[in-house]
């Protein structure tokens, strides 16, 4: 028998349509240094008409991509809304890549306009000249346009297209909703980056998750500080999650660094947030020294990688709750939100909340040992995790990659253990564990119970060749400022919470923690460091 329910397209037009509509009373914030700019998501949505008429008036058409070089603001929300409605496809570009790497994602993603932050377009300007697809670049905002001189693209400021075009544009809901809506790519940390693209469909299953309890919990009363950035998975998915749950939005613009921030918050009073843990490590040791009032936040959502304890302690000395997430590029990238149980309080809670939580039910899962059989999944046995799910990705943009891909799973390099009750807990990346005499070390356990030491600001931990043992663990470290810490001191510290066996004898104190464009921990460039005999390194007997 078959359904008698309408088959409507699941599409972001339908997104576009609501919210700024039904919720065309919500605002978006952006922050300028200074103070605050806000529109209403109403006003938004006309200035998205415009963008999308001034766009097809370039030759947009079909599923041609637009490019997006810019920071969290209102004009990149705007570039979120037109582009996916008007049929074509969002791609944001990472601010922070080498260019090398930017280039290769343009040229590889066939951006063929490219909408650019005035701060930022000197960075896009050194590859231009290795992008002959790019017809078009827009510039939002005051920008020194010498540095264009040269390029074969037609510049354009961002206002002045907009000027006199409609306030309304007859969206566009694909005829198939797996179309592309969106892509982005993934962070290439080893060889080149490659790209996911995100269906209309998936992108509002996905939002309809983020808006959920077990999700986010967005509801139409928030207001969502979006530190995490829009080039970064679609910032999470947010802003789609935004559009239909009715929720405001505070972005920080380029102004990013801890005082700022602090300011924005009093500022602006957002109720929830989302970013990676080294941002809110920088500004707890901010309001460590200076405190201000974050009271406005009910909730910080942390993920990108994993969230030490001491620091969800951390903040919340300050009234800061938070909670843990895990997910990647490909997964849309929610995979699962750590939320304990109901009832459960106190330390009881804290198992819960230091794991990355439970699936989403449009996410399944299950762990694969290294011969390939599926591990139970009993709270003990560790394995690969591999995930399948309506928001996952089955294959690259124009790459095929089939070791990533398990007979329709996705292999994600994160390894783990899932309780009976389905709580997932990472112990490490894949290629991060460290095998140790054939036993395998948590890098990611050593750095977070190193990460409890009130003298560490960070600590990464990584596998470095060793005779006997095959690999053992080199600790570096970053001292807390004013502080003063040895490896001895640190080394007994560990040796109450991990096994003897587990301790570092190499040990490195660093200014800083080298990081990735969306700030994990860069393990390969610590490695080469090493490889490379460029740090300082101590061995304890």
């Amino acid at each position: 028998m078959r359904s008698t329910m309408q088959e409507t397209p699941l599409s972001i037009a339908t997104l576009v349509r609501y919210g700024t509509s039904v919720h065309g009373s919500s605002e978006v914030v952006t922050w300028t240094g200074e103070g605050a700019r806000s529109a209403t998501y109403a006003e938004v949505g006309r200035r998205a008409a415009r963008l999308a008429h001034a766009l097809r008036a370039l030759g947009v058409r079909g599923d041609d991509r637009v490019g997006t070089f810019m920071w969290n603001n209102q004009e990149h929300l705007e570039a979120y809304l037109a582009v996916p409605a008007m049929g074509a496809v969002l791609h944001p570009l990472n601010i922070r890549l080498f260019p090398d790497q930017l280039a290769f994602i343009a040229d590889h993603g066939g951006d063929k306009v490219v909408l650019v932050d005035g701060s930022v377009l000197p960075l896009l300007a050194k590859v231009l000249g290795q992008l002959p697809q790019v017809q078009h670049v827009v510039v939002n905002g005051p920008a020194d346009l010498s540095v264009l001189e040269g390029t074969s693209a037609t510049v354009h400021a961002y206002e002045d297209l907009l000027d006199g075009q409609p306030d309304e544009f007859d969206w566009v809901d694909p005829d198939d909703e797996t179309d592309a809506a969106a892509m982005c790519y993934t962070s290439g940390t080893t060889g080149n980056p490659k790209g996911v693209a995100y269906s209309h469909r998936s992108i509002y299953l996905h939002s309809m998750q983020v808006c959920m309890s077990d999700g986010f919990a967005m509801g139409q009363r928030d207001r969502v500080l979006l530190i995490v950035p829009m080039f970064h998975v679609l910032a999470w998915g947010t802003p789609y999650a935004a559009m239909m749950s009715g929720a405001s939005l505070v972005m920080p613009d380029r102004f990013l660094t801890p005082e700022p921030l602090a300011d924005l918050i009093e500022t602006a009073k957002p109720t929830l947030a989302g970013g990676v843990p080294t941002v809110w490590t920088a500004l707890l040791a901010y309001l460590d020294q200076t405190p201000r009032d974050m009271s406005s936040l009910r909730d910080v959502v942390v993920g990108g990688s994993a969230c030490p304890r001491s620091l969800m302690e951390g903040l919340e000395r300050h009234g800061v709750h938070v909670t843990h997430a895990w997910g990647m590029t490909e997964t849309s990238p929610l995979g699962s939100i750590s939320r304990e149980p109901g009832g459960v309080e106190g330390e009881d809670a804290w198992r819960y909340r230091i794991t990355q939580g439970r699936l989403a039910a449009s996410v399944q899962a299950r762990l694969v040992g290294p011969d390939g059989s599926v591990v139970p999944r009993d709270g003990t046995a560790v394995g690969e995790l591999e995930v399948r799910g309506p928001w996952i990705t089955g294959s690259y943009v124009r790459d095929d990659d089939p070791a990533k891909f398990d007979d329709g799973w996705l292999r994600t390099g994160d390894v783990g253990s899932i309780t009976p009750d389905g709580f997932l807990t990472l112990t490490d990346r894949s290629k991060d564990v460290i095998k140790s005499g054939g036993e395998w070390i948590s890098s990611v356990a050593l750095e977070n119970a190193l990460m409890a030491h009130p003298a560490v600001a960070e600590a990464s931990v990584v596998g470095v060749p060793d005779e006997k043992w095959g690999e053992r663990p080199l600790a570096t470290v970053v001292r807390r400022e004013g502080t003063e810490v040895g490896a001895d001191e640190l080394r007994a510290f560990l040796a109450v919470r991990v096994a003897q066996w587990q301790l570092p004898e190499r040990w490195s104190f660093v200014d800083e923690v080298p990081k990735t464009s969306v700030g994990k921990f860069d393990k390969k460039v610590i490695r080469r460091q090493y490889a490379d005999g460029a740090l300082d390194v101590q061995t304890l007997p």
